[in-house]
């Protein structure tokens, strides 16, 4: 009994990375996906980070916070001409009350309606300050409900609504490109990897064609919720390389191929 549950647990695997790959096609012979994404609009992203991904012509997705996006506004619209993405991430940032810093925005406090409210504003915001409507939202914290209780609500309809996509924090599998929830799109920590470890991800979505979201915060030297630079000299040259058949581009760019797949 032993011997055969572990030759199921053997040939699974393979069955599922078989199906993977037959069922979906990325584009010009690509066997996945890559979209870098940073969160809240700091200032490192477009002082460090930016100039190092347009030496390698690599454009990444940025979920902006407008109140902390406007500390270098000139940063941000060489950004927008350079090609890269910006993203919705809320104008106050709320997240659960369990977190000190955000009791004032506690989501538990939030209602549906004050959500759909503050994500049209945080739009607007934006379209001032950088002459583009974000199209693509990534939940702060991760964390997709309002209120407590019976009263909990999800509001993740509010971003099917509002938005192409949204991406949420902290997970650990990358996003299945026939399956996911363009809503729901999974986003794993890059910040304090290091290259072999992002190469791990790397290699696990190849295997099975899927889409890696990877999701940081600073850009810089190693410290606290920072993608650090040392990686990122390594992981870029190796994602621009065609030889290695990854396809990188910007959240909305990849939700926007995926949405034409599935009218067909």
């Amino acid at each position: 009994m032993k011997l055969y549950v572990l030759a199921l647990l053997l040939i699974f695997p393979i069955i599922f990375t078989a199906q993977n790959s037959d069922a979906f096609e990325w584009p010009e012979g690509n066997t996945m996906a890559v979209s870098l994404t940073w969160d809240d609009g700091r200032s490192s992203q477009v002082v460090t980070g930016t100039p190092l991904l347009d030496e390698y012509g690599i454009k990444a997705t940025f979920y902006i916070v407008p109140s902390l996006a406007v500390e270098e506004i000139e940063g941000w619209k060489t950004a927008v001409k350079n090609g890269h993405e910006i993203g919705n991430h809320s104008l106050n940032h709320p997240c659960s009350g369990n977190f000190l810093w955000a009791r004032d925005q506690a989501l538990e406090e939030y209602s549906i309606v004050q959500m759909q409210n503050e994500l049209k504003e945080a739009n607007k915001k934006v379209e001032e300050m950088l002459g583009v409507t974000p199209s693509v939202f990534a939940y702060p914290c991760g964390q997709t409900f309002v209120g407590r209780g019976e009263k909990t609500m999800s509001y993740v309809p509010v971003i099917a609504e509002q938005f192409n996509s949204g991406r949420t924090w902290l997970d650990e599998v990358p996003n299945d490109p026939a399956f996911c929830d363009l809503s729901q799109l999974t986003g794993v920590e890059m910040d304090g990897k290091s290259f072999e470890e992002i190469m791990e991800l790397i290699n696990h979505a190849k295997s099975n064609g899927l889409w890696l979201v990877l999701a940081g915060h600073d850009i810089g030297d190693k410290n606290i919720q920072t993608t650090e630079v040392e990686m990122l000299k390594k992981l870029l040259p190796y994602l621009k390389n065609p030889e290695n058949k990854i396809w990188t581009a910007p959240v909305g760019d990849i939700t926007a191929f995926l949405q034409e797949q599935r009218k067909k």
